[in-house]
């Protein structure tokens, strides 16, 4: 997996690519909690994820109660694989997906 950061003022942008499994997670979710202070506005980009599993789901949920407090939270870029996973698990009535 691989993370670009892109940051101005109160928005954060991060382009994800790879795979979010079990191993690469905890990277994302320590990225996020370094990061995400004083961010109003969260857009992930998953143009270039391959894949997202079960401990991936749960960064994207602890981030969502994050900004739910601070700001908004969009996911963009979500291929059919991933959409697949979201509609299965409920995600999509939870994040916000452009």
């Amino acid at each position: 997996m691989n993370i670009e950061k892109k940051s101005e003022e109160k928005k954060l942008e991060l382009l994800v690519s790879g795979r979010l499994d079990t191993t690469t997670a905890p990277e994302l979710d320590a990225c996020l909690k370094e990061s995400i202070d004083g961010v109003e506005e969260l857009t992930m980009d998953f143009s270039d994820l391959e894949y997202i599993s079960s401990a991936g789901l749960r960064v994207l949920l602890s981030a969502q109660k994050t900004m739910n407090k601070q700001g908004t939270m969009t996911i963009t870029g979500v291929g059919e694989p991933i959409m697949e996973i979201f509609e299965v698990t409920g995600f999509t009535d939870i994040l916000t997906i452009v």
